[in-house]
Parts: C-alpha cells; structure tokens; sequence
C-alpha cells in the first residue's frame, strides 16, 4: 500500500497545482468545498480503517482480498473514456478538470475500503479465537 500512497499523494499535489493555475485560489476552494458529501464518506472510511489497524497492530495481517494488479494500458484507457465523456458532457476543458477531485477522492476511498474489509475480516477471525 505504499507505493500507492505515495502516488495517491503526487497525484493530489499536482491536481491541486493544477487547479490553483487554473481557477484560481476561491474556485478551487469552492470545487473541493462543493464535494463535502465524499470527503465525509472518505473521512468514515479512513477513521474505520485506522480503527482496524490499532486492533491489529500485533498481529499478524492475512490478506483475503489478492492485490488487483490493472495494467497501466488499460487504467489509461479507462482515464481517457471518462476524460472525453467529461470533457463533452461539462463543457470542455475546465469542467473537465473540476471533475478531477471526484476521480481522485473515489480511488483513494475504494483503496482505503478494501483494506478495511481485509482488516475487519481479519478482525472476525481474532475475536473468534480469543
């Protein structure tokens, strides 16, 4: 989960570059601020998450859930449908990349979500045993 961490944070670092360039500083604040619904939800799952690993922070870890391992190919074949779906359906370019934020904070949630499954399924199984 490392590696993915490290790019989920690169990632945000240039979206939000982006957006400052682009928009300026109060319509950004204002696109991040309009997806609070997300941010809340991303939130939960975060602080579920983080639950789960201080449970089981002197255990040993099973993995239930095998690491899907997409191809770049097709995760940039996939960016690009949403990227000319967005590009025509919010009025080009700009609305385009206000969509940006939502891609982003989705992938990081389901990243995040899927460990806490495995973490909570390993959770079950230690309540079990004790």
């Amino acid at each position: 989960m490392n590696n993915q961490k490290n790019l989920f944070i690169s990632t945000f670092i240039v979206m939000i570059c982006t957006y400052l360039y682009i928009f300026g500083e109060e319509k950004t604040i204002n696109l991040i601020s309009k997806e609070y619904i997300y941010i809340i939800a991303f939130t939960i799952v975060s602080l579920t998450f983080c639950f789960f690993k201080f449970k089981l922070k002197d255990f040993q870890v099973v993995e239930f859930i095998p690491t899907n391992n997409v191809s770049l190919k097709s995760t940039v074949i996939f960016f690009i449908i949403f990227e000319i779906y967005d590009y025509f359906s919010e009025d080009g370019f700009k609305g385009m990349i206000s969509q940006w934020f939502i891609y982003w904070i989705l992938g990081v949630t389901i990243l995040i979500l899927t460990h806490t499954i495995n973490y909570y399924k390993n959770y079950q199984i230690l309540r079990k045993i004790s």
